[in-house]
C-alpha cells in the first residue's frame, strides 16, 4: 500500500511537529473508501501529514517500523482473523508512546471501554466522523507533553549525575532533610570525613550527628535545628567531638523550600569545618581585647571621680570588652580578716553576693586564691579549675561554665588593700601575654585607687567636720537650701542653733580629749533624734545647727525642739565612767520669715541664741511675735491638760428631726469647754490644739462615755430618748485599737446600743480598706455609722457602694445656697437620690430657714438639724425636750 500525502493548511494551533517534518499517519483499514473518508476528515486538523494504509499484521508490523507512524487510525474489525485490538496489543508491546485511535462503526459501547482499557487512547465511530478532528488533536497534544517530560527527566538526570559529581568532589557537607516526615533526603560523602562517622549511621538515623556536638553547645544547636525545622533560617556555627577526640568547628547554613501554598517541602543546607578560620579569629580577638581593655581602664582612671563607680565601670569593661566571662573586685574589711566582692560583672554572678574570703592565714575560713593574692601580694593564676584545691567557688564555677580564673592584689603604697578577679571560660584561658597585660592592670587601678583615697579625704575635710563627722557650716547650708526646695517642705524650714552650756567649762577641767568625746557624743545624739527630713551640722567649736521641715506655726516648731532635740540632750553624757548632764539653749530662725538664705538664716538664728543666753530662756525665736505666739500656744495647752484633769470639758446637744413630723429623731453631741476665766470657749479655738498635742485621743474617749453615761440618766427618768452622734477625729480613727478604744469608752455605759459615730468623707479615704474593716467591727456593736459634710470630700461611688453607713450628712454650705442656686440644688437633690438608693438615711445640716425645710421636704430627705430647730443645748435643757 502506497503512502498518501495531503498538503495541509497551517492553522494557529498548529503542533510544532508541523513545522519539521509532515505528520505520519498509518490507518490499519480493509476499506480503501472508508481510508478517504477518514483522511480527509484528518485534513481538518490543519497538520500536514503523510499516510500509509495497511490491512494485514505483516504490514502493519512492518509500518510500525519501517514508516514510523505519529498517530494510529484502526478499524476494530476487519475480515481476517487480524483485528484492531490484536494490532493494539502489538503497538503498544513495541511503541507504546504512539496514539492509538480506534475509526470504527462496528466496535460498540462494550467492546470500546475493553479497548481503552487494553491502552487505546480514544474511539470514533464512522458515522460521527465529526468528533475525530478533537479526538486526534487531544492524542497529539498528550504524545507531546508526555515526549516532553520523559526529555525533562532525562535531563534531569543527567543534570543530577553531574551535580552529584561536583558535590563528592567539594570538602563542605552538602545535605537535604524532610521535616514531615522527618527523614534524611540527602548527604554528601564528605559528611565522614568532617565528622570522621560513617555515611551509613546517618542515614539510619537523621539525629545522629547531633550526639558529636559539643556538649556546652548542643543545647544551641538543638533550638536552632527546631527552628529550622519549622521552616526558619539557620546559621549558627559550633563545635563537634569527632570520635578521635579532636574538636572542630562547623559553620551550618540552611533554608527551607517551600510549595506555591507556603507549605515546606524540605530544608537544605550546607555545613563547613571552620576551625582553621575560628582559631585565626580567636588569635585576633585575644590582641585586640588586649588593646580593649588597657584603653578602657586607662580612659576611667583619667575620668575617675569616685572609688565605687570606677569598680563597677572596670568591672563593666573588663566583661564587656575583654571579653572574660565575669570579674569582681573586693576590698579587704575594716578589720583586715575577710573580703567580699563588692561590685561584679557578668553573666548569672549572682552568687558572689553571698562569698567571703578569708584574707589571713590565721583567720577563720578556707584558704583559696584569694587568701594567696592577699598575703603574698602577687598575682594567682589558675587555668583550670577543676583540678586546683585552693579555688573553693568550683562548684559554682564550673556550673556556669567558667573553667579559668586570675586574682590579682590592689595595693595602697605597700598593702594590699583588695583583690582583681577574672574568671575565662576555656581551660588555659589565661596565658602569659595576658597574665602580664593583667599585671599591669591592677596596677593602673591600684594607683587610681590610692589617687582617689587621697582626694576622698580632702573632699571629706572640706564638707565634713573632722572630729564629729557631722556637715560643717558649708555643706549644713547646702542642705538647707535643698531641704526648702524639697517636695512636702511647704517651702517652710525652721533652723535651731543649739550651744552645749558649760563646754568650755568640761573642755577646760576634764581636758581637750574629754572635750572631743562629750562633742562626738553630742552629735551623734543630734544625728539620732532629728531623723528625716532633717539636717544637722557643726557650725563651729561647740556650736550645732538643726532645720526641720515643714513647720507650719510656732507651737509646732517649739514642739519639735522640745521633744526631738532637748529630749534627746537631757539623759546624762558619760565621761570616764562619771555621768555629767549638759545643758543647751538654742536660737530659732524661721523660714522665710527671718531670711531667706541660709546664710541669713544662721546669723538671726545665732541672734535668737544670744538673747535666749541672756534672758535665761531655753530657748527664743528670732522674731518677738513668735515667741508670744508660742508662749501663747503653750498656755492653751497647759489650760488644756488641766481641763481635762478638772472635768472642765462638756457636751452639748443638738436634736436632729425627722422632717415629714417634727419629731424628735436624734442628737449630735457637740465639745465645749467651760474655762473658769473665759467662760464657754468654742470649739474652733482649741478643737486644732487638741489635735496637734495629741489630747484629742483622750477627750474623744471622754466625749464618747460622757454621751453614753447622758443617755443613760436621761433613759431613766422616763421618755424617749433617741440615739446619739459623736463626732471622731482623724487621729482616733488612725490608730490601730480604734475599735477597743470606743468599746472601752461604752463600757461605763449600760448599753452601747444608743451611740452613732460620725466621720468626715476625706477620714474615710485615707486608710480606706482598713477603715471599712473598722467601721463593720462597730456596727457589729450595734453603733450606727453615718458620713458627715458629704458633698465636700473625694469619695467615689465605687467605694461608696461598699462602706458600713447607715446614714448620709448633707453638708450645710449646700442647704444654705440650695434655695439661690440651682446647681447646690442639684447636688442635694443628687446626694438625696444616692442615699435611697443605696438604702440610706439622710440628714440636711445646717437648716435655719422654712424655705430650706419646706425645699428638703419637696426632696425627701428624712432629717434636718439646725438653728430653725433647736440649737445646741447642754443636757438638763434636753431632758424637758424628751419627755
Amino acid at each position: 500500500m502506497n503512502a498518501i500525502s495531503l498538503p495541509a493548511k497551517r492553522s494557529e494551533r498548529e503542533a510544532p511537529m508541523a513545522e519539521e517534518r509532515p505528520m505520519r499517519v498509518l490507518i490499519l483499514e480493509d476499506v480503501p473508501t472508508d481510508a478517504e473518508i477518514t483522511l480527509r476528515e484528518f485534513r481538518k486538523t490543519g497538520y500536514a501529514f503523510v499516510s500509509k494504509r495497511v490491512e494485514t499484521r505483516e504490514s502493519f508490523v512492518r509500518a510500525l517500523h519501517e514508516f514510523q507512524p505519529d498517530i494510529i487510525l484502526s478499524d476494530f474489525s476487519l475480515p481476517s482473523s487480524f483485528d484492531g485490538l490484536a494490532a493494539l496489543e502489538i503497538a503498544r508491546a513495541q511503541f507504546p508512546g504512539i496514539p492509538y485511535v480506534f475509526v470504527s462503526g462496528t466496535i460498540g459501547e462494550d467492546r470500546a471501554v475493553e479497548a481503552m482499557k487494553r491502552g487505546a487512547t480514544d474511539y470514533v465511530l464512522k458515522d460521527r466522523l465529526n468528533r475525530l478532528v478533537p479526538v486526534i488533536r487531544r492524542a497529539l497534544q498528550e504524545k507531546a507533553e508526555r515526549e516532553a517530560r520523559q526529555r525533562a527527566e532525562r535531563e534531569l538526570e543527567e543534570t543530577r549525575g553531574r551535580l552529584n559529581s561536583i558535590v563528592s568532589a567539594l570538602p563542605d557537607v552538602i545535605w537535604s532533610v524532610s521535616p514531615d516526615p522527618y527523614r534524611l533526603l540527602y548527604v554528601s560523602p564528605s559528611f565522614a570525613v568532617t565528622w570522621g562517622a560513617l555515611l551509613p549511621e546517618i542515614e539510619a538515623n537523621v539525629d545522629a550527628w547531633m550526639r558529636m556536638v559539643h556538649p556546652d553547645d548542643r543545647a544551641m544547636v538543638e533550638s536552632a535545628w527546631r527552628q529550622a525545622m519549622r521552616g526558619e533560617p539557620l546559621e549558627i556555627t559550633y563545635r563537634v567531638v569527632r570520635g578521635d577526640g579532636v574538636v572542630r568547628w562547623i559553620n551550618n547554613r540552611a533554608h527551607a523550600m517551600r510549595d506555591e501554598a507556603g507549605k515546606g517541602l524540605r530544608v537544605d543546607g550546607i555545613a563547613r569545618d571552620v576551625t582553621r578560620a575560628r582559631l585565626q579569629e580567636e588569635r585576633i580577638t585575644r590582641l585586640n581585647r588586649t588593646l580593649s581593655v588597657m584603653s578602657g581602664i586607662n580612659m576611667l582612671i583619667v575620668r575617675a571621680t569616685d572609688r565605687d563607680q570606677l569598680f563597677r565601670d572596670a568591672c563593666r569593661v573588663i566583661v564587656a570588652s575583654g571579653a572574660f566571662e565575669a570579674a569582681w573586685i573586693g576590698l579587704t574589711s575594716p578589720d583586715g580578716e575577710h573580703v567580699k566582692p563588692a561590685v561584679w560583672a557578668g553573666r548569672d554572678t549572682d552568687f558572689l553576693e553571698r562569698v567571703q574570703f578569708t584574707a589571713k592565714d590565721d583567720a577563720p575560713g578556707p584558704y583559696s586564691i584569694v587568701t594567696e593574692t592577699l598575703r603574698t601580694g602577687r598575682t594567682i593564676i589558675v587555668n583550670d579549675v577543676r583540678s586546683d584545691a585552693r579555688v573553693i567557688l568550683k562548684t559554682e564555677l564550673l556550673a556556669r561554665g567558667l573553667n579559668a580564673a586570675a586574682t590579682l592584689p590592689l595595693t595602697i603604697g605597700e598593702k594590699t588593700v583588695g583583690v582583681l578577679v577574672f574568671y575565662g571560660k576555656e581551660t588555659g584561658f589565661f596565658d602569659d601575654e595576658l597574665a602580664r597585660l593583667l599585671d599591669e592592670l591592677a596596677g593602673s587601678i591600684s594607683f587610681a585607687l590610692d589617687h582617689l583615697d587621697k582626694a576622698a579625704r580632702v573632699d571629706y575635710l572640706a564638707y565634713y567636720d573632722a572630729l564629729t563627722g557631722l556637715p560643717n557650716r558649708t555643706l549644713f547650708q547646702e542642705q538647707v537650701s535643698k531641704l526648702v526646695q524639697s517636695p512636702g517642705s511647704g517651702n517652710q524650714l525652721a533652723l535651731a542653733l543649739v550651744d552645749p552650756e558649760r563646754f568650755r567649762q568640761v573642755n577646760e577641767t576634764l581636758g581637750i580629749a574629754a572635750g572631743d568625746a562629750l562633742l562626738r557624743q553630742f552629735a551623734e545624739r543630734l544625728s539620732t533624734a532629728v531623723g528625716e527630713p532633717a539636717a544637722v551640722g557643726r557650725i563651729s567649736a561647740d556650736r550645732f545647727a538643726v532645720a526641720f521641715v515643714p513647720m507650719s506655726n510656732a507651737a509646732e516648731i517649739a514642739q519639735a525642739l522640745e521633744q526631738r532635740v532637748f529630749a534627746a540632750l537631757e539623759p546624762p553624757f558619760v565621761l570616764n565612767g562619771e555621768e555629767l548632764h549638759l545643758p543647751a539653749k538654742a536660737g530659732l530662725a524661721v523660714y522665710p520669715l527671718d531670711g531667706k538664705d541660709p546664710s541669713t538664716l544662721l546669723l538671726n538664728a545665732e541672734a535668737a541664741l544670744a538673747k535666749a543666753k541672756q534672758s535665761g530662756e531655753r530657748y527664743l525665736f528670732y522674731a518677738p511675735q513668735m515667741n508670744a505666739r508660742v508662749a501663747e500656744q503653750l498656755k492653751i495647752e497647759n489650760d488644756l491638760r488641766r481641763a481635762l484633769r478638772e472635768d472642765e470639758f462638756v457636751l452639748f446637744y443638738q436634736p436632729r428631726v425627722e422632717l415629714h413630723s417634727g419629731r424628735i429623731c436624734g442628737m449630735e453631741a457637740l465639745i465645749r469647754w467651760r474655762h473658769p476665766e473665759r467662760g464657754l470657749v468654742p470649739p474652733g479655738s482649741f478643737i486644732p490644739i487638741l489635735e496637734e498635742t495629741g489630747m484629742i485621743l483622750e477627750v474623744g474617749r471622754w466625749a464618747i462615755q460622757r454621751a453614753a453615761l447622758d443617755h443613760s440618766a436621761w433613759v431613766a427618768g422616763g421618755g424617749r430618748v433617741p440615739r446619739i452622734a459623736v463626732n471622731v477625729s482623724q487621729a482616733q480613727l488612725r490608730r490601730k485599737e480604734f475599735v477597743e478604744d470606743v468599746k472601752t469608752a461604752l463600757a461605763a455605759g449600760p448599753n452601747c446600743d444608743c451611740i452613732d459615730i460620725e466621720i468626715t468623707e476625706s477620714m474615710l479615704m485615707e486608710s480606706i480598706q482598713t477603715n471599712i474593716e473598722k467601721l463593720s467591727a462597730l456596727r457589729d456593736m450595734c453603733i450606727r455609722i453615718s458620713l458627715d459634710d458629704f458633698g465636700t470630700g473625694y469619695s467615689s461611688l465605687s467605694w461608696l457602694a461598699r462602706l458600713p453607713l447607715d446614714a448620709l450628712k448633707i453638708d450645710r454650705s449646700f442647704v444654705t445656697h440650695m434655695g439661690a442656686s440651682p446647681e447646690q440644688m442639684a447636688i442635694v437633690s443628687t446626694v438625696i437620690s444616692l442615699a435611697r438608693a443605696l438604702g440610706l438615711k439622710v440628714v440636711a445640716e445646717g437648716v435655719e430657714t422654712e424655705e430650706q425645710a419646706n425645699l428638703l421636704r419637696l426632696l425627701r430627705c428624712d432629717e434636718g438639724q439646725g438653728y430653725l430647730f433647736h440649737k445646741p443645748l447642754p443636757p438638763d435643757e434636753i431632758a424637758p425636750l424628751l419627755r
